[in-house]
C-alpha cells in the first residue's frame, strides 16, 4: 500500500483562515473501554463526571463519532495512521507482535512533529514494544511515559512504567504490585501536567491514552487490576462491588481531565489549545456495565460491531474557536483525526488516507464531503470474523464469514433493534460488495483465507 504524505508547511493559511495567533496546542485524551453512556453529558445519571460535562458545555459534543475498531490495538492503529480497520497495520488485539507499526508507517505524532510541535504521549500505546520499529519514540513522539506493551497495561500497580526520559528507559517501582504505593493513572496524570508546563511556550501535542476504566473489577485475589479506593461510591449499598470500582475509575478520570483543563486555563492557553476527549471503544458490556447503563440506548459493547462497541463519546473544546454548548450529529471517525489534526497544525491535505479533515464539523459548519462508507471488522485469527459497514444511515453487520447480513436504519433505529434486511435487498447487496473489498489482505492476519470460507482458527495461536 502506497502511503504518501506531503510534509511541506502551508505558509500561513491556517492562521489567516481561522484567525489565531499561533498554531494551536492539541490535547487528545482517550479513555480505555469507556461507554457511550458513561458521562453525564451523554445521559449518565449514576456516575458523576462534572469536569467532562463542563468541557462539553464549553465546547461541542458529537453524537455520531466512531472509534477505529471494537478493540484496543485496532482502534489505536486507526487513530494513529488514518486508515480504517481494513487497511491499518494493526487490525486486532491478537495475535500479539513485538511491533505492529513499521518505519514506513506515518502517525499523527510524526505529522505534527514535522509541523514543529513538541509531541508527548502517555498511557497505553499498544503499537510497538520499546526498542522496536513501533516504539512510540520511533513513531514521532518526543516523549512517551506509560505502557507500550498492551498486556503490561493490565497492571494498575506496576513494577515499572516505560519512560523515554529515563536513562534506563523505565521508571521503576520495586515491590509496587504488593505495596500498591503508586497507582499508574496518578503517575500518568503527573507526567501530563509536567509535559504541558514544560511545553507551554511552544506548540505541543499531548496524546493522553489513559488506561482507566479498563478491567476495573477483577476477582478479589487478582492484584493486577484494582482501584485504590471507591471514592464517591463506597457507601452505595445497593451497588455491586464491580459497579463501585468502575464508577470510581470513571470519576477519577474525570477529576484528572479537570486538572488538565484547569492548568491550560490558568496559564492562559485556553484560546490556543484544542482539547479532545473520547474513548477507544465501548465497555465490556456485562455485569457493572449493565448495572450502570454504560452504553445508554445503544446495542452491543466492546468486541461487538453494533453501535455500542464502536460509537464513542467525543467532546471538543477550543475557546473562542469552537462554539460553546453545541451538539453535533455529523458523522466523524478516528480515521479522520490524522488529516484533521494535520490541517489544524497548518499542513496540507493528507494523500492516501481513508479519512479527511473534519475541522469544519468542529467549527459548526456542514462538512463539504462525506465518507462513501465506514468500515470495521473484528475476529482475525479467531473462530469468528465479523464485519460492519455504515452506508449513509444504513448499517450492515455480518457475523462470521458465511453469516447473513443484518441491516439497520440508524436514523430511525440507532439501538439496532429491527433488522430490515429482508425489505432492502439492493442495500444489502451494496453492503456485501463493500465487505468483500474494503479489507486489503494482510499476511499478519491471514485475511486471504477469510473470504474463502476456510477455517481461520488454529489452536496453536
Amino acid at each position: 500500500m502506497i502511503r504518501l504524505f506531503i510534509l511541506a508547511l502551508l505558509s500561513c493559511s491556517f492562521l489567516t483562515v481561522y484567525g489565531v495567533s499561533a498554531r494551536p496546542n492539541i490535547i487528545f485524551i482517550m479513555a480505555d473501554d469507556l461507554g457511550y453512556g458513561d458521562l453525564g453529558c451523554y445521559g449518565q445519571v449514576k456516575i458523576q463526571t462534572p469536569n467532562i460535562d463542563a468541557l462539553a458545555r464549553e465546547g461541542m459534543r458529537f453524537t455520531q463519532a466512531y472509534a477505529g475498531g471494537p478493540v484496543c490495538t485496532a482502534s489505536r492503529s486507526v487513530l494513529m495512521t488514518g486508515f480504517h480497520n481494513g487497511h491499518t497495520p494493526a487490525r486486532d488485539n491478537v495475535p500479539h507482535y513485538d511491533s505492529y507499526l513499521e518505519s514506513e508507517d506515518i502517525t499523527v505524532a510524526e505529522v505534527l512533529k514535522d509541523a514543529g510541535y513538541r509531541t508527548g504521549g502517555l498511557g497505553k500505546w499498544s503499537l510497538g514494544d520499546p526498542g522496536t520499529a513501533g516504539d512510540a519514540t520511533a513513531q514521532g513522539f518526543d516523549m512517551w511515559f506509560g505502557y507500550q506493551n498492551q498486556d503490561h497495561a493490565h497492571y494498575y500497580f506496576p513494577e515499572y512504567l516505560d519512560d523515554s526520559e529515563s536513562p534506563t528507559g523505565r521508571t521503576e517501582y520495586p515491590g509496587n504490585s504488593k505495596t500498591k504505593r503508586v497507582y499508574s493513572h496518578d503517575a500518568l496524570t503527573a507526567r501530563a501536567l509536567k509535559f504541558i508546563t514544560e511545553s507551554a511556550s511552544q506548540p505541543f501535542f499531548l496524546y493522553a491514552a489513559y488506561t482507566v476504566p479498563h478491567f476495573s473489577h477483577p476477582s478479589e485475589d487478582d492484584d493486577r487490576l484494582t482501584v485504590p479506593d471507591l471514592g464517591l461510591y463506597a457507601e452505595k449499598e445497593d451497588w455491586s462491588s464491580g459497579a463501585k470500582k468502575y464508577a470510581s475509575m470513571v470519576s477519577r478520570l474525570d477529576y484528572d481531565v479537570g486538572r488538565i483543563v484547569h492548568l491550560i486555563d490558568s496559564v492562559g492557553l485556553a484560546e490556543n489549545t484544542l482539547i479532545v476527549f473520547t474513548s477507544d471503544q465501548g465497555p465490556l458490556g456485562t455485569g457493572p456495565y449493565e448495572e450502570l447503563n454504560s452504553n445508554g440506548a445503544l446495542r452491543g459493547a466492546k468486541r461487538s460491531l453494533y453501535e455500542g462497541g464502536i460509537r464513542v463519546p467525543f467532546v471538543v473544546r477550543w475557546k473562542g474557536t469552537v462554539a460553546e454548548d453545541e451538539v453535533s450529529d455529523q458523522v466523524i471517525t478516528f480515521w479522520d483525526m490524522l488529516p484533521t489534526l494535520a490541517e489544524i497544525g497548518g499542513l496540507p491535505v493528507y494523500i492516501g488516507s481513508d479519512g479527511f479533515s473534519v475541522l469544519d464539523a468542529f467549527l459548526g459548519k456542514p462538512l463539504n464531503k462525506t465518507h462513501e462508507y465506514l468500515y470495521w471488522d473484528y475476529g482475525h485469527m479467531r473462530k469468528r470474523y465479523d464485519q460492519a459497514v455504515r452506508l449513509g444511515d444504513w448499517k450492515g453487520i455480518k457475523h462470521g464469514v458465511s453469516g447473513e447480513i443484518q441491516l439497520y436504519d440508524l436514523k430511525t433505529d440507532p439501538a439496532e433493534e429491527s433488522d430490515v434486511a429482508s425489505g432492502h435487498a439492493e442495500v444489502v447487496e451494496r453492503v456485501r460488495k463493500i465487505m468483500n473489498t474494503a479489507a486489503v489482505p494482510s499476511d499478519r492476519y491471514e485475511v486471504g483465507e477469510l473470504y474463502t470460507g476456510k477455517p481461520i482458527w488454529n489452536p496453536s495461536w
